[in-house]
């Protein structure tokens, strides 16, 4: 499946490798530290942004940014909140 601009299917396909490929042989082995793919994520993440905002698409959601479980786990420790930063209390 490609991804929704254009300019972003390479990205896509490096992101989707190094995902299947942490899945594969580390996930399924027992680490789970994510780290890995986090910076073509990051990278694959603004392109994908970028294309919706030429696109007109707007959905709130895409504005938050979306950490990897390594990235959380660092960002409570260091601020000792338990969320993740810049996370909002929706009660």
């Amino acid at each position: 499946m490609n991804s929704i601009g254009d300019d972003c299917n390479e990205l896509k396909k490096q992101y989707d490798a190094c995902f299947n490929n942490w899945f594969s042989e580390r996930f399924l082995k027992g680490e789970t530290d994510d780290s890995v793919c986090a910076p073509i994520f990051k990278v694959y993440q603004e392109c994908v942004k970028r294309a919706m905002r030429e696109q007109k698409i707007e959905l709130r959601e895409i504005e938050t940014d979306y950490t990897t479980a390594s990235e959380f786990d660092n960002n409570n420790s260091a601020t000792g909140s338990g969320k993740p930063q810049g996370s909002q209390n929706k009660s």
